[in-house]
């Protein structure tokens, strides 16, 4: 205990520096996006489209089986254009999740509303071991 009270400064710095290295995991559990395991049910059971929003190279060296291509800078216009259905759930994916997050806003604002961003994006989806397309 005299420890502590001699060295209150160090211990209070010690705290902060564990709480800002916590921070991430905390933030990332509460606002991940959609989870593998549920984009797999949503696949399957729903009939989702799994929209990549990568680069062309990015999507050529690997994508979600199945999924349709629109670079995000042209999601505006093209995804009402390959998702005519807007009833249908929407999953969105990019290499990390931080670019299918900005497509997410996109799609909700042209009305679907049961799209979703992929938590983790592609490298969770490789991660869990599901399939990967090439070309």
């Amino acid at each position: 205990m005299k420890f502590i009270l001699d060295n209150w400064m160090l211990m209070s710095v010690a705290l902060a520096s564990g709480g800002m290295l916590l921070w991430p995991l905390l933030k990332g559990a509460t606002e991940g996006g959609l989870t593998t395991t549920l984009a797999v049910q949503l696949i399957n059971r729903e009939k989702a489209v799994v929209v990549d929003v990568c680069e062309a190279e990015e999507f050529a060296a690997g994508h979600v089986g199945g999924a349709k291509h629109i670079p995000l800078n042209q999601l505006e216009e093209r995804l009402p254009m390959m998702v005519k259905n807007k009833a249908l759930p929407v999953i969105l994916v990019c290499q990390s999740g931080a670019r299918s997050g900005r497509a997410l806003a996109i799609a909700k604002k042209l009305g679907y509303d049961k799209a979703q961003s992929l938590g983790g994006g592609l490298g969770a989806w490789k991660r869990a071991n599901l399939p990967i397309e090439k070309g």
